[in-house]
């Protein structure tokens, strides 16, 4: 991998394809005889600073329509603190049905890159040896008919580095090569990195046609709108013409989003809403104290949208105070998948309910060009090293961190990797907003 570095560092690129590709390189992995370790514990309690490792892996074989790349710097997601719990099942069970070169005893995590292709498969003409790239996360074979008008519907589409083995926190990462896009050139490797999964779901869930759609003048309410998948709504609403009321949970975050140039916030902490009485019970009178908070902030409207993606702890009150036709879009459930609202609220007033995962080759190409040009920033607030990605998915599984982590491959510090100065000059505060907090 030396050799493969150097000529990324000097920038000769050029020589990439001719430099051999080593048989075996670093992954943070987790294995499968430990996916019990955690029997019995909380899910607050699981560690993953206990199961995810640092292991010497073997290069997988390189397929038709695949490319292989060397990266620089990857990013965590809320997939890989999931993968490192294993919870809500195991990733081993994806990797047993894709077999192949896939089911193994160990796999190789992560679901962002940006690094450099070293190599590509039979049939690829779009991208060659030496192009610097990011990489989204949908594997999709395309060979049922389902997909076709939007890959996200196929019936084998998966997540990369999650439901498939060798993903991107990694010196190497095997990906299809429709999943690869530009780096943007005023951005380091790290903060490349970090948009892509977040980035392209904020993107299909808040913009696309087949998200909520949202258009000029539209209230988004956003859950946790300074973190990973927060903070891109943030802005796509910002950018859209749109006014979102962000829903943080300290002073802290909230000066986060304010200074983005959101206008209205509401600090749960400070509010100390409790919309569970008990384990089993919801409290409609806290999701009419949230509603009327609403109100109060935007004069008397309702949420045309809301950002949904805490899931059980806070759907009941999304679907509450949605607008009377309004839209609850929910793309994950980080406080757990057991939803529960009163219907009444949904059917009576004509709400609806949208489901939105991850992002098809498209929207994830729009989503990286507005980074590209500068319209929409990466929010990466710490950088950790490879050794220290338990120690990363540990922060995001606590929620102790903003925006995006980090986490340097291949890169040997940050700073690395920008072609065009003069952009990232215009952009710099933007692009640092998240730092240092």
């Amino acid at each position: 991998m030396q050799k493969i570095l150097d000529a990324i560092l000097a920038d000769e690129l050029d020589a990439i394809g001719s430099l051999d590709v080593p048989e075996s390189y670093r992954g943070v992995t987790v294995h499968a005889d430990e996916a019990d370790m955690f029997s019995g514990l909380e899910t607050r309690d699981k560690d993953p600073r206990k199961s995810l490792h640092v292991d010497e892996v073997a290069t997988p074989e390189l397929g038709p329509g695949e490319a292989l790349v060397a990266v620089m710097a990857s990013a965590i997601n809320y997939n890989t603190v999931w993968t490192s719990i294993f919870e809500p099942v195991s990733t081993f069970g994806f990797l047993r049905k894709l077999g192949g070169r896939h089911d193994l005893p160990y796999h190789v995590v992560g679901s962002d890159l940006a690094g450099v292709v070293v190599r590509v498969g039979p049939g690829v003409t779009a991208w060659k040896p030496g192009d610097r790239v990011v990489a989204h996360c949908l594997d999709v074979p395309l060979e049922a008919p389902d997909g076709h008008n939007d890959t996200m519907l196929d019936p084998q589409q998966r997540i990369w580095g999650f439901e498939t083995n060798f993903g991107g926190l990694a010196d190497l990462a095997l990906v299809k090569s429709n999943q690869l896009m530009p780096m943007p050139k005023h951005l380091t490797w790290e903060e490349a990195a970090s948009p892509g999964l977040v980035n392209s779901t904020a993107y299909r869930q808040l913009v696309s046609t087949n998200g909520a759609n949202m258009k000029q003048g539209d209230t988004v309410l956003i859950w946790g709108a300074s973190g990973g998948l927060g903070s891109y709504a943030t802005q796509f609403a910002l950018n859209g013409g749109a006014t979102p009321i962000c829903v943080v949970s300290s002073p802290e975050k909230a000066e986060i989003v304010r200074s983005m140039g959101a206008e209205l916030i509401i600090d749960r902490s400070a509010e100390g809403y409790k919309f569970w009485k008990n384990e089993h019970e919801q409290d409609p009178r806290e999701w009419k104290r949230f509603g009327a908070k609403i109100r109060e902030l935007t004069g008397g409207e309702d949420p045309d949208i809301v950002f949904e993606h805490p899931g059980r702890e806070t759907f009941g009150a999304s679907v509450f105070v949605a607008r009377k036709g309004g839209k609850i879009v929910t793309c994950a459930s980080t406080s757990g998948y057991m939803h529960q609202y009163d219907n009444r609220y949904l059917w009576m007033n004509l709400k609806h309910i949208l489901s939105s995962h991850f992002a098809n080759y498209r929207e994830a190409w729009e989503a990286n060009r507005l980074i590209a040009k500068g319209k929409i920033h990466p929010t990466v607030s710490k950088v950790y090293s490879m050794d220290e990605t338990g120690q990363a998915a540990h922060d995001v599984h606590r929620n102790v961190h903003q925006g995006k982590v980090g986490v340097l491959c291949l890169a040997p510090e940050e700073g690395l990797g920008v072609l065009d100065h003069e952009l990232r000059a215009k952009h710099l505060t933007a692009i640092n907003r998240f730092r240092g907090v």
